[in-house]
């Protein structure tokens, strides 16, 4: 009876550990598929069935960790401005899909934007998708790296463009197990 159980154990692992990297990639194409990590997280929980209707929910985090050191080159800062921040969990159903790290510049936003990002936990990406932003992959790489959480399956750093072509915001996006059904 034992030898049973644990062959059966054995046998759900593996086809656990077969099915993961498939999925993975999946989840990889569905994130290249949007220029928004909040679109592209919608679409994915709906896909996967993970709550329905899909709504993608940020909880602030008050923590948030030093801006990178070529921050002001990629975001061309205009002379003493300095960048917005906002240090997020984007959620769905309850599970924690990403966190995020999101440097902007606010000169570049609309007022009543500005004003949603400093007062509410509406998600950057709905926030400013009505600017019609470009994303540029700056990194992409499955598993942690920095500055992102242990558990982190795909880290990937990137800038949004405006479609003038300026920087809008930097971001690291750091997506958890939560997104493979751990």
């Amino acid at each position: 009876m034992i030898t049973r159980v644990f062959a059966g154990v054995a046998a759900g692992s593996i086809l656990a550990s077969c099915t993961a990297p498939q999925q993975l990639t999946q989840f990889e194409r569905t994130l290249a598929a949007q220029d928004s990590a909040t679109a592209a997280l919608t679409d994915w929980c709906q896909q996967q069935g993970i709550v329905r209707p899909a709504r993608i929910s940020a909880v602030l985090v008050p923590d948030g960790i030093a801006p990178p050191a070529d921050l002001r080159r990629l975001l061309d800062l205009p002379a003493g401005s300095d960048p917005g921040y906002r240090h997020v969990r984007l959620s769905c159903g309850g599970k924690v899909l990403s966190d995020a790290h999101n440097w902007y510049v606010p000169a570049r936003l609309p007022t009543a934007m500005n004003d949603v990002l400093r007062t509410t936990d509406i998600p950057f990406g709905k926030t400013v998708a009505a600017l019609n932003f470009k994303r540029e992959r700056l990194d992409s790489r499955r598993g942690r790296a920095a500055p992102c959480p242990a558990g982190t399956i795909l880290s990937h750093r990137a800038l949004l463009r405006l479609p003038d072509g300026q920087p809008l915001a930097l971001v690291v996006e750091c997506y958890t197990r939560a997104n493979l059904g751990s």
